[in-house]
């Protein structure tokens, strides 16, 4: 539930003639789900699953509202970012990422990114960036990750690109096999 600073920050989908927004992220099932969600709260969604099929998309129809992911398998979602602000200035998009850091978080705002939302994403905290009010500062979120849950999202983040190979993914992050075996039997952390 919001605050009451919350609710006067955001602007709602029906303050906009045009709620057309852009979904680009190449996890399928995440991209379903998040376009649903954000149907029912309003917005007229199309998807794509790559940088070249994004842009393709902006070129034919700029949206009003994007949510793109930073990592694409074709390339980075960066290069939509930019084209989004070739057409159409005053759009508001959103980058998601797996990989949250600085330099990248620097790059997609000067790329013309409003927010910058770590994965796991959830449609309310979408909703709320892309409708929060220019002029106001961002919110924490009310249920933070754990630090234990943002490493256990890494880790298998890592994995997951090294093809689920344990000893790749090991070297890559400079541990131990077992050890890696170890975290990776677990269940997430909450």
């Amino acid at each position: 539930m919001r605050t009451e600073q919350e609710k006067t920050n955001l602007q709602k989908i029906s303050d906009f003639a045009d709620k057309s927004l852009l979904i680009v992220d190449d996890d399928n099932p995440l991209r379903d789900r998040l376009a649903r969600a954000m149907e029912k709260k309003g917005f007229q969604v199309t998807q794509a699953e790559s940088v070249e099929k994004g842009i393709s998309q902006v070129k034919n129809t700029p949206p009003a509202f994007a949510i793109v992911d930073l990592r694409l398998g074709d390339g980075s979602g960066l290069k939509v970012v930019e084209e989004i602000q070739k057409y159409k200035k005053n759009s508001r998009v959103v980058i998601l990422t797996g990989y949250g850091n600085i330099p990248t978080a620097v790059a997609a705002i000067k790329a013309g990114a409003i927010d910058y939302i770590p994965k796991p994403v959830d449609a309310d905290d979408v909703e709320s960036a892309l409708l929060a009010s220019p002029k106001s500062k961002a919110t924490p979120p009310k249920d933070p990750m754990s630090a234990d849950r943002v490493k256990w999202e890494h880790i298998n983040r890592v994995f997951e690109l090294c093809n689920r190979n344990v000893s790749e993914t090991a070297r890559k992050l400079k541990m131990h096999r077992r050890t890696l075996q170890r975290i990776l039997s677990k269940r997430s952390p909450k």
